[in-house]
């Protein structure tokens, strides 16, 4: 096989004939791939314009794919099954045409967003379960023109890199971006001869899917276990000792109070102008939004604990790093004696947030006085350095989790730029094996 890409000669020049650098050993001899024209492939059905006050998730006989739900919530591999899909109400039921009735295999795109990486995200209905369901506002109903498309493969054949590209292309708008079924015509599907090959890149990259979500609600599970024990492991309001003790510290008594203030140093650094920053300096510059650059200079020695004292993210903690520089947009608390822990008045920030001491509505703010007066409890160091170690833990292992789901995201992406060909891409041979469809536990770990 020549490792240049061919072209048709039957229907035009413009249409390549593609080879994917990864495929599996049965189809590497297969016939090359084509890029055929979607509405070759695919037919336009008819949508609706029903916004959400038309529609509610009590009760009707039609259910309803509104765009938004698209970009924020769907699987692109659609099982109405698994998603919590809107009725449209019984009094708007006439706009709905038995011609435009979703069937299994058809794509649903959204036709207008905001952000270039989301012109056109789609979904595929692979499971309708014999459920009535249209395509509604600011969307676009494909549908397989005969048999040419195996079902579960359009899922992913309008993520791949090429077609997103093509469609991204096509989008038209400033502020809001849209695309129409008539431009959508034109775009080049890239698609094997053999609907066996379709189903096995479809199963592969699926089950890399499944890893992928399983993977994630392990992450959140993470998360939500580490929310339940901080709120057992300090004090509800109106208590003076928390539901949750360590064994050695459970006959220790009520926690001490005392105004933040008086425990803590509460001062704003001075700030840095714009031009003072850089990206390239070498310590990191703290601000309202986290870090916020670098610099050459730094204005604190040790890791601080910072909370941005004014803008949108107004109340957020950070731990800063050692040799730092803190700007006048976040305040920094300072323990005045070993009898309070930066850990533990860290943890506590994040388990009572402090929205309660945020002031001003047009440009949200955290001011000295109005921080001081804050009545914290805590428990003697020992107790406060056992509970920062248990929350320090908990944070490694789902720092290390998060890096596993973002290890399989990486991989996918990878996967997909070698299961699917672009024209200008070089094929490799059909005897090269590639690179493993799977990571190795190695990868994983890494």
């Amino acid at each position: 096989m020549s490792r240049k890409t061919k072209t048709t000669a039957t229907k035009d020049e413009a249409t390549p004939a593609l080879v994917p650098k990864l495929r599996f050993p049965e189809f590497r001899k297969a016939e090359v791939w084509k890029a055929e024209p979607m509405g070759d492939v695919y037919s336009f059905k008819g949508n609706n314009s029903l916004s959400r006050d038309k529609l509610n998730y009590a009760a009707g006989s039609v259910k309803n794919i509104h765009y938004g739900d698209i970009h924020t919530k769907f699987s692109s591999h659609f099982d109405i099954t698994k998603e919590l899909v809107p009725f449209i109400n019984e009094s708007e039921l006439g706009v709905v045409r038995d011609e435009n009735l979703c069937v299994e295999g058809d794509m649903i795109f959204a036709d207008a967003s905001e952000d270039m990486a989301d012109i056109g995200k789609c979904i595929e209905l692979v499971r309708l379960n014999d459920d009535r369901v249209v395509s509604g506002l600011h969307t676009i109903l494909a549908r397989r023109t005969g048999d040419r498309v195996a079902l579960g493969f359009g899922g992913h054949l309008f993520k791949s890199g090429w077609v997103r590209t093509q469609i991204q292309k096509e989008a038209q708008g400033a502020k809001v971006l849209g695309i129409s079924a008539n431009r959508m015509r034109n775009l080049r599907l890239p698609l094997p001869h053999s609907k066996a090959e379709q189903q096995k890149i479809a199963e592969c990259l699926s089950s890399v899917d499944e890893l992928m979500a399983a993977q994630a609600r392990k992450v959140d599970a993470l998360k939500t276990h580490k929310k339940g024990l901080m709120q057992q492991l300090f004090p509800r309001e109106g208590e003076t000792q928390p539901r949750l003790r360590f064994p050695e510290f459970q006959n220790a008594g009520e926690w001490e109070s005392d105004q933040l203030g008086a425990v803590c140093e509460l001062y704003q650094p001075v700030t840095l102008s714009s031009s003072e920053l850089s990206m390239t300096g070498e310590y990191l510059v703290y601000g309202a939004n986290g870090v916020i650059g670098t610099h050459n200079e730094y204005n604190h020695e040790e890791s601080e604990i910072a909370v941005t004292c004014r803008g949108a993210t107004c109340g957020e903690v950070t731990t800063t790093k050692p040799k730092s520089w803190i700007t006048g947009n976040a305040m920094v608390v300072r323990p005045r004696n070993k009898k309070l822990l930066k850990d533990f008045i860290f943890n506590y920030f994040k388990n009572h947030g402090l929205k309660h001491v945020i002031s001003g509505s047009a440009q949200p703010q955290i001011t000295r006085t109005g921080f001081a007066p804050l009545v914290i409890f805590f428990p003697d160091p020992d107790e406060q350095q056992r509970i920062a170690d248990c929350l320090s833990s908990l944070d490694a292992l789902i720092a290390a989790e998060t890096q596993k789901h973002e290890a399989l995201k990486t991989h996918k992406k990878g996967l997909m730029q070698q299961l699917f060909p672009a024209p200008t891409e070089q094929p490799h041979t059909s005897e090269g094996q590639g690179p493993g469809l799977f990571p190795s536990p190695e990868e994983v770990e890494g």
